[in-house]
């Protein structure tokens, strides 16, 4: 299988925006996880302390011909091109299992509605 993963790490609450942009460009949807973490441009004290700003990670499978659009809906969407907005970057997927229904519309075969 020839697929991205396409990991967009933004604020917290900017989550589902990420998730629509995705699927308007194509995706067939996208999972949110919640983090934690900071980069240069958001370390903040309080008392002497660190304090870690809330994220969302945003995970999206899409195929070669969907990356370019997808991404570049997230970029939009999420303001990635201001500064301290968040990242967005693409990574190889080897295998993946569990989405049958992606498979058959991959091949171009009409889906299963009972699947």
């Amino acid at each position: 299988m020839e697929a991205s993963l396409i990991v967009s790490i933004v604020r917290k609450g900017w989550g589902s925006t990420i998730l629509e942009a995705a699927v308007e460009a194509g995706a067939r949807g996208s999972t949110v996880l919640h983090g934690r973490g900071a980069g240069i441009n958001e370390q903040q004290k309080i008392f002497g302390m660190s304090i870690e700003p809330e994220k969302e990670i945003v995970l999206t499978v899409a195929w070669p011909s969907q990356v370019d659009a997808i991404l570049a809906a997230i970029v939009e969407a999420g303001e990635l091109n201001d500064t301290g907005r968040g990242i967005a970057f693409v990574l190889p997927i080897e295998k993946v299992v569990g989405v049958a229904h992606f498979m058959r519309d991959a091949a171009g075969a009409k889906p299963d509605p009972s699947s």
